[in-house]
């Protein structure tokens, strides 16, 4: 068993981060020459503005009676400046949003969860390629610009961290500190001629980064009246802004401004996934070098309806990419373009000449060409030369022509080759970073079925009761089998040593060769299956196999659709009805049907964090404290419980209840989080991990009221209702299939070793077991929320534990909600394996083929689908998938022993559920 564990540990690890390899791999590549346009730039220096978590709505729409809450920016959309829509991308995070506003690329997604003041790889910028760059704002993104930036001309000025409070006052004062600095800082230059000669040179970049409307988005909503008068407040900030900078440089005419956001945010206060409140930001740039407001004359080519509600169907909108920001800030002060920069620069924003268009719009492809080159050549360098297919539409042979035919075409012409050229470029950067994608997407597919493979006949072998026929040979010796699947290993790894793979290349290719000698070794067992047919019910194997395919089906559609976990628990709930248990245990069954449906409810409910309700945090622990009585009442007899101990537990789950409430009652009167709240909640769960209190629901639930902002919180008590209903109907339903010996809960004790001659062979009805068991994982999971989605993520539900910004702490805290009712359903699993005499070798092995069989079509959706928004939410179910099946390996292994423990840690000898 240890042995089976640490391979198959291994196997999973392994294919869990070959999707990293496969699709989170930074598409950054080195070595390629900063290009400029040499034409005097417009603008001497650039004012950049980034209002943190601002959606696009939020700032362009009018108030009821027709006026703005944003009057200065209102203003200059319709008379100064030219305005549209910044389109970003998954994730939509500060993290990446700033790298792509910035730098002009899009960060590799992996590098969210490496911190945000660190850099996981070198990248350009456009602070970097400026002659200097002055920075005001949070501690979390300044820094990692300036740590990027070569040299020391990159100058931050940031609040300390603790600043960044959700349960302050008002976040506004975030952006009041950033408007007050700068003021102050242009205001010392007047006096401080050394600051004032810098000041006065080409080539400066000052950048606001405001975080208030962010915070303020967090801790109210995007609908409350703090996040929209924090987003007037930073109107009027910008305005006075403007003013000083125009009055120190004289009105001169050479400054151009740029304001924008990073990422939006839902209604619910939450960012990171690709709604269209989240990816859609406002983009404004005015001042010098920028095209004035522009009427439109003829229907603008959108297809939503935005113009309409935000009352600017008449004045030219232009939309981009947010990667194109970078491109359009270098080329209105003269600076070369980030030369990681896949942005295209957007003609409709700049106010000059066809000549500096065409100027601009080529400097733009050779910098973009640069790395295409690179990127070429590297990937030929590391592949054989019969084997390399060159991207067909931009031959390297031709680059220099086709460069040289654009200098000497007319400028009208000019644009639109480059256009073409910066285009095909980028596809073909695209193609050459997944060049491999599909070669090793084959091997790991492979690699998985093979596995599957292997465990399915191990389940046959070892478990199941099949005829064997030992005078059956098998038909290739193993020595043989050995030296083939050797000289596959060697031949394997002499290919890509030609190739000059890289090391986790071999780890991918080379897997698939022992799975597949296992499976190969194992081939008698599918004599033996062929040979035990005629005994079989074959057509009974035949429905439970069909059954479970289509079960398959359900969970995986309900990754992408949460209702289907409503269809799933109304079928179940029928199961008792169907199988004939209901005639010999009608409570029990009944007990069955309206827990299904009582769970069923909670697929169909607005996603945890949507909207924040604490009375119904309240009356999760009203029916917690319920369900602890009947628990206590249940014990009550048998005297296992001392008295002290019932009246500390009750009176704990009453405190835990009611702290949220107090909590809750007091950010909403702005006199922060209280530090006996603070207290309590980390004792709370502090305990609920090392002194387990009376059972593993009792003593995580008090934790998961304390991190409840709404209706989850009765879902682990419903939950572990049907958990307890469960383990009792499934004695039943082993007297319905004929296995002898029923024992009562109230008499097993789950701490001794289990009698290894009780022990029985599998039967077809474990496999609708073990499909029950994934099914409810899955429902823990997503019963409250869809935790594929980053944006079901809210950080009010850790509000009762800390209110500073601080992401791993917030991230663990609410992960562990998220584990929580995992736990539950797994230690039911493990008391079912015991009641129904069975290893946990033996269940768990089809467990893992279930999952398996889910994490192999999440594989295949990733390669189907083709938009980056599809890919990254396949890619995200396949992550859980592969973290639940780890996660499971991993607490097969400590499960029992977890629950026999926690007895001997209390000196009570028998555990009880809920």
């Amino acid at each position: 068993m240890i042995t089976f564990f640490l391979v198959g540990l291994t196997v999973h690890i392994v294919f869990f981060l070959s999707i990293f390899d496969i699709y989170f791999t930074s598409p950054l590549v080195h070595g390629m020459p900063p290009h400029a346009t040499l034409l005097p730039p417009p603008a001497s220096r650039l004012i950049l503005i980034v209002a943190d978590g601002l959606r696009a709505d939020s700032l362009f729409m009018p108030l009821h009676n027709g006026s703005s809450r944003t009057p200065y920016l209102r203003s200059i959309i319709e008379e100064k400046g030219t305005w549209g829509v910044s389109h970003t991308r998954v994730p939509t995070e500060s993290r990446p949003g700033h790298v792509a506003l910035i730098a002009g690329f899009y960060e590799d997604v992996s590098a969210v969860a490496k911190g945000w003041k660190e850099n996981p790889v070198e990248f350009d910028s456009v602070f970097n390629q400026s002659r200097r760059t002055w920075c005001w704002g949070s501690p979390d993104i300044l820094p990692m610009f300036a740590k990027g930036a070569s040299g020391d001309h990159v100058y931050t000025h940031t609040y300390p961290a603790e600043e960044e409070d959700f349960a302050s006052t008002d976040a506004s004062r975030l952006d009041t500190w950033v408007f007050t600095q700068v003021k102050s800082f242009f205001h010392s230059a007047k006096s401080n001629s050394s600051l004032k000669a810098y000041l006065l040179e080409d080539k400066n970049v000052f950048f606001l980064h405001l975080l208030g409307i962010d915070t303020n988005g967090h801790a109210h909503r995007p609908m409350s009246q703090q996040y929209l008068n924090n987003i007037g407040l930073v109107d009027s900030g910008v305005a006075e802004v403007v003013s000083i900078i125009e009055e120190f440089f004289n009105y001169d005419g050479r400054t151009a401004y740029v304001f924008t956001s990073d990422h939006g945010m839902t209604n619910w206060g939450s960012h990171g996934a690709g709604h269209p409140s989240e990816t859609l930001t406002p983009l404004v740039v005015w001042g010098a070098g920028v095209q004035t407001a522009q009427r439109a004359t003829d229907p603008q080519p959108y297809i939503d309806e935005y113009l309409q509600d935000w009352k600017l169907e008449e004045i030219r909108r232009v939309d981009v990419n947010q990667a194109d920001i970078a491109t359009l800030m270098a080329s209105l002060i003269g600076i070369p373009i980030p030369v990681n920069s896949v942005g295209v620069l957007p003609l409709p924003y700049l106010n000059n000449t066809d000549h500096f268009k065409a100027q601009s719009m080529y400097t733009n492809a050779l910098q973009v060409l640069e790395q295409f080159k690179i990127k070429m050549s590297q990937r030929k360098d590391t592949t054989l030369s019969f084997f390399f297919t060159p991207y067909h539409q931009l031959d390297c042979l031709d680059l220099n022509h086709l460069l040289k035919l654009v200098r000497l075409s007319f400028v009208s012409h000019q644009v639109s080759l480059c256009q073409s050229l910066i285009s095909h470029a980028l596809e073909g950067l695209v193609y050459y970073h997944t060049y491999d994608r599909f070669f090793l997407g084959c091997s790991v597919v492979l690699g998985f079925v093979g596995w599957t493979s292997y465990v399915v006949l191990l389940i046959l072998k070892t478990h199941a009761s099949l005829i064997r026929n030992p005078s059956i040979l098998r038909q290739i010796p193993n020595h043989t089998l050995a030296r083939v699947f050797m000289c596959l290993a060697v031949a394997i790894v002499a290919f890509l040593l030609v190739q000059k793979s890289p090391m986790t290349y071999y780890i991918y290719c080379l897997l698939p060769v022992p799975v597949w000698y296992s499976v190969l070794k194992e081939s008698g067992t599918l004599t033996d299956l062929i040979h035990s047919a005629p005994s079989l019910p074959l057509w009974k194997c035949l429905s439970y196999f069909l059954l479970v395919a289509l079960g398959v089906e359900l969970l995986v559609v309900s990754f992408f659709h949460r209702a289907m976990l409503t269809l799933g628990l109304a079928v179940l709930s029928l199961w008792p009805f169907v199988c004939g248990i209901f005639g010999r245990s009608k409570l029990r069954s009944l007990s069955w049907f309206f827990s299904c449906l009582c769970l069923a409810v909670f697929p169909l409910m607005p996603v945890m964090g949507r909207e924040s309700n604490i009375h119904l945090v309240l009356c999760g622990g009203v029916l917690t404290f319920f369900t602890s009585a009947c628990f206590l009442f249940s014990l009550w007899q048998r005297s296992v419980l001392h008295p002290c101990d019932r009246q500390q537990f009750m009176l704990h789950v009453v405190v835990c209840a009611y702290v949220p409430f107090l909590t809750h009652s007091s950010l909403q009167q702005k006199q922060g989080l209280p530090l006996l709240n603070q207290i309590i909640s980390w004792t709370t769960l502090a305990s609920s991990l090392l002194v387990p209190l009376l059972s593993i629901l009792l003593s995580l639930t008090a934790t998961y009221l304390l991190l409840s902002t709404g209706s989850e919180a009765l879902f682990p008590p419903a939950l572990s209702w049907l958990m307890y209903v469960w383990i009792n109907i499934e004695q039943e339903a082993m007297l319905a299939q004929g296995v002898p010996g029923r024992q009562e809960l109230s008499t097993i004790d789950f701490s001794a070793n289990i009698d290894i001659s009780k022990i029985r062979q599998l039967k077809l009805d474990d496999i609708r077991r073990s499909y029950f068991f994934v099914f409810f994982i899955i429902t823990a999971f997503f019963g409250t929320g869809n935790i594929a989605s980053i944006n079901s993520f809210d950080p009010t539900s850790v509000y009762c534990f800390l209110t500073v910004f601080n992401p791993f702490i917030m991230g663990g805290l609410m992960m562990w909600k998220v584990i929580i009712p995992f736990i539950i359903v797994m230690c039911t699993f493990e008391t079912i394996q015991v009641v129904t005499q069975l290893s946990s070798r033996s269940l768990f092995l089809i467990v893992l083929v279930i999952s398996d069989l889910m994490a192999l079509h999440f594989f295949f959706l990733v390669q189907d689908y083709g938009s980056w928004l599809d890919i990254g939410t396949s890619i995200s179910h396949y992550v859980i998938v592969m973290s639940m099946t780890i996660f499971l390996m991993l607490l097969s292994v400590v499960t029992h022993t977890f629950t026999s423990q926690r007895l001997a840690l209390w000196r009570r000898p028998k555990i009880h559920f809920p």
